[in-house]
């Protein structure tokens, strides 16, 4: 488990971070969302020991990332969203240096990177030397190299940054498996479509705070007490539009391209007996259902585009 309690970090009068808590458990992926400058990666430094906290703390499986960092370090694998990969050597060479530093067995180390390359799609380029493969495979690499040591947490900073769609594709559905395999995985990332596909729990950040965590349905949810209704009306709306606003459970309607946008603030029983009332007193409805919530929805409604 991890377990993030009040970190901070000050540069001078800036608070880069403020104060931000949640927990993660064995299976959880958590996109880590906000816009540039919010404190993601100030915030992914800390958790990989990178960047002492100004307060507050984070413990992995009980052991104190800010006390205990040379325990941490084994039990976590940071990606950075840079490459850093060394040239003039081969795919197999790289994860052996990483194996060596993280002091595997040199007997075991073989099957170990064989596990990793198949894990990651790389085996066929094992041979290969790293300044050859495309920009997607090096980020396989980086990621791989990251695996080595089988780490319970895994610190991935825009893994997806400068993707083609193939290779975007590849990386989430790598995530995926991670996150079934039991690893605890926060990913940061402004691709929100897709990391609504893979990711069980979504923080949003900015200006250096935590505005909201947890899962990514109950957020959604919610955000949806005031839910919208789409009513596209056969004929003329206006008579319709008076109607609905008599209605107590109606907090506004909009009119785009045909259709009516209802803000209802009531539930699904409550939507069937407007239905119901509707047709009762002679409207024609083509179409009435409720809109649905995305991620890009979630995070435009909470955020305000600010900074630290």
């Amino acid at each position: 488990m991890l377990d993030v309690q009040g970190l901070r970090k000050e540069y001078g009068e800036l608070v880069a971070v403020r104060d931000i808590r949640f927990q993660l458990h064995p299976g959880d992926v958590f996109g880590f969302i906000g816009p540039n400058g919010a404190g993601k990666t100030t915030t992914i430094k800390m958790l990989a020991t990178l960047l002492e906290p100004t307060a507050g703390t984070a413990t992995l499986n009980g052991i104190d990332i800010v006390r205990h960092p040379e325990e941490v370090r084994p039990l976590l694998g940071y990606m950075p969203d840079f490459f850093g990969l060394y040239e003039g050597i081969t795919v197999t060479e790289y994860l052996e240096f990483f194996a060596a530093a993280y002091r595997i067995p040199k007997a075991q180390r073989a099957a170990i990177i064989d596990n990793v390359l198949e894990l990651t799609d790389l085996t066929v380029k094992k041979d290969a030397y790293v300044e050859t493969l495309s920009r997607g495979m090096q980020q396989r690499l980086c990621l791989a190299k990251s695996l080595v040591h089988d780490p319970i947490l895994l610190l991935l900073d825009e893994p997806a940054s400068g993707l083609d769609p193939r290779a975007r594709i590849e990386i989430k559905e790598l995530i995926r498996e991670l996150g079934a395999m039991g690893k605890i995985v926060l990913v940061s990332s402004h691709i929100l479509p897709e990391l609504a596909d893979f990711c069980n729990k979504i923080g949003i950040i900015e200006k250096g705070e935590l505005l909201v965590w947890g899962a990514v349905d109950e957020i959604v949810a919610q955000l949806q007490a005031n839910r919208v209704l789409e009513i596209r009306p056969l004929g003329e709306p206006d008579a319709l539009i008076q109607r609905l606003e008599r209605e107590s459970h109606v907090r506004g309607v909009e009119t785009r391209n045909g259709s009516l946008y209802v803000h209802f603030a009531g539930g699904l029983e409550e939507q069937a007996d407007l239905l119901t009332a509707l047709i009762r007193d002679g409207f024609r409805i083509a179409t009435f259902r409720e809109e649905s919530l995305d991620l890009e929805d979630v995070f435009m409604q909470i955020t305000k585009g600010e900074v630290s």
